[in-house]
C-alpha cells in the first residue's frame, strides 16, 4: 500500500462563511489617489459563474467564501453548474456507530480526504444510493422514512412515507436522477418471508417520482426458493435487483440472481423470475452499481470447495443477458487489505470504482477507462478496537441539483 500521508482539511476549509464585498463607486475615478478596480464589480453573474466553473469543485465551494455576491452564485443552483468541469465522484468514508455519523470524504482528483459531515444520517446504519449529485438515504430502522439530499449544497428532503411496511426483512434502495431536467426517480424494494413458509417471500416495487411527489406500488409476486437482498441500482430505466437462494428446491448454485424490471412500465403480467440471469460465477458477495449506464456488477469470488470463503475480487459489466469480465482485482491488492471478509463496500460511478473492507479503512480505487488499480492515501479515519467496522459509499460532487 502506498506511504503517502494523508491530508485532514476540516468542513471549514470546504465551506467558509461569506465577507461583505466593497463595492467601489464611479467616483472613484475622480479621486486623485490610484484606487484598483475590481473586476468582479463589472461581470455579470453568468460569466462570474462560468469562470468559477472551471474550477475544482472544492475551490468553487470556498469561492463563497470570497464575498456575499460569490457565495449567492455558488449556492444559485443555475444551469450553469451543468456545464462544470469534469468531477470524479467522491467517497465518503465512516465507522459504524451508534451515535451521529462523522466521516471523511475523499476527493480522488485532488487526492485529499475531508472532515465531511453529511447530511440527514444520524446512524451509521442507513441505506444509500446516489445519482449525478443527488444521494438518497432509507432508515433501516424504519423501511419507509427516507429522505433525498445534495451532501455538497447540504439541500434535503424527506419523502412521503413509502408502502410496503415499515420492517421488511430486507429492502433495498435505488435513485437515478437526470441532469437535464433535475428530476429524479426512487425505487425501493422490499422482501418479507411468508407466515411459516420458510421457502417463500414476498417481493413488491415501490416507485417515487419527483414531478409527481407520489409513491407508486409497481409490482408485487412472491419469490419461491429466493429472497431478496440489499443491492439493487438504475441503470437506463431499468432497476437491477440482487437475489439470494436460500439453498431448498436444488436451487444452491449460483447462490445469486440478477432480476431486473422496467420502471416505465407500472403493471406486469410476466414472473421477474422469467427475466432472471445467472451471475457470472459463484459469488460470496455482489455490489451494484450504474457506470455511464452500464450496469456493473463487483463481486468477491468464492471458492468451489468452501462456499462463503472469498479467494478474490472481480469486476464485470451486463451487455443484454451476458457477463463480460473486466477486470480480476490483483492479489498484491487483495493482500493489502489484510484480513479480507467475504463481504464488503464498493460503489462507482463516472468510471471509477470504489473498494472497502468493512473490517479496514483501506481505500482502493479502480478506474474503468485506464484499468488502473491505485490506492487512495492513507484514510484518516482509524481503527482503535479489533472488531471495529467501517463502511462507505460514493456521490457525484455536484451544485446545481437540488431535491
Amino acid at each position: 500500500m502506498e506511504s503517502e500521508e494523508w491530508e485532514s482539511y476540516p468542513c471549514s476549509y470546504i465551506e467558509c462563511e461569506a465577507k461583505d464585498q466593497k463595492i467601489i463607486s464611479e467616483d472613484a475615478y475622480d479621486q486623485d489617489e490610484a484606487t484598483l478596480i475590481s473586476l468582479d464589480t463589472i461581470l455579470p453573474d453568468d460569466l462570474l459563474e462560468k469562470v468559477l466553473s472551471f474550477l475544482p469543485i472544492v475551490s468553487i465551494i470556498r469561492s463563497g467564501s470570497v464575498c456575499k455576491r460569490w457565495y449567492k452564485a455558488v449556492r444559485s443552483h443555475r444551469y450553469t453548474w451543468c456545464d462544470i468541469s469534469p468531477q470524479k465522484p467522491w467517497y465518503f468514508m465512516f465507522t459504524c456507530s451508534d451515535e451521529s455519523v462523522d466521516g471523511f470524504a475523499y476527493d480522488p482528483i485532488l487526492r485529499k480526504w475531508y472532515d465531511f459531515n453529511f447530511p440527514c444520517i444520524e446512524k451509521s446504519n442507513w441505506s444509500t444510493s446516489s445519482s449525478s449529485g443527488l444521494v438518497s438515504l432509507m432508515d433501516s430502522e424504519n423501511r419507509s422514512r427516507i429522505f433525498v439530499c445534495n451532501p455538497i449544497t447540504r439541500d434535503s428532503k424527506r419523502l412521503p412515507e413509502a408502502p410496503g411496511g415499515k420492517s421488511p426483512d430486507y429492502s433495498a434502495l435505488a435513485i437515478s436522477a437526470k441532469k437535464k431536467s433535475h428530476s429524479y426517480t426512487v425505487a425501493v424494494a422490499k422482501c418479507k418471508q411468508v407466515l411459516e413458509e420458510y421457502y417463500q417471500w414476498d417481493f413488491s416495487i415501490h416507485i417515487y417520482e419527483s414531478e409527481s411527489c407520489l409513491w407508486v406500488t409497481s409490482i408485487s409476486e412472491t419469490l419461491v426458493g429466493w429472497r431478496g437482498g440489499d443491492e439493487c441500482v438504475i441503470c437506463d430505466g431499468i432497476l437491477y435487483y440482487l437475489i439470494y437462494s436460500i439453498g431448498v428446491l436444488g436451487n444452491i448454485e449460483p447462490r445469486h440472481c440478477l432480476i431486473m424490471y422496467d420502471l416505465s412500465i407500472r403493471t406486469s403480467h410476466t414472473s421477474l423470475m422469467q427475466l432472471a440471469i445467472p451471475v457470472p460465477c459463484s459469488l460470496t458477495c455482489g455490489r451494484l452499481m450504474n457506470v455511464r449506464d452500464k450496469l456493473v456488477l463487483v463481486g468477491g469470488i468464492g471458492r468451489h470447495d468452501r462456499l462463503g470463503i472469498i479467494k478474490g475480487i472481480g469486476i464485470w459489466e451486463l451487455d443484454k443477458k451476458e457477463w463480460h469480465e473486466i477486470a480480476k482485482m490483483p492479489h498484491k491488492f487483495f493482500q493489502g487489505f489484510g484480513e479480507f471478509d467475504d463481504v464488503f463496500a464498493s460503489s462507482g460511478s463516472d468510471d471509477l470504482i470504489f473498494i472497502q473492507s468493512y473490517g479496514s479503512p483501506a481505500l482502493l480505487t479502480f478506474d474503468l477507462s485506464q484499468k488502473l488499480w491505485k490506492w487512495s492515501v492513507r484514510s484518516p479515519v482509524t481503527k482503535r478496537f479489533p472488531l471495529q467496522l467501517f463502511t462507505g459509499f460514493c456521490f457525484e460532487p455536484r451544485l446545481e441539483i437540488a431535491p
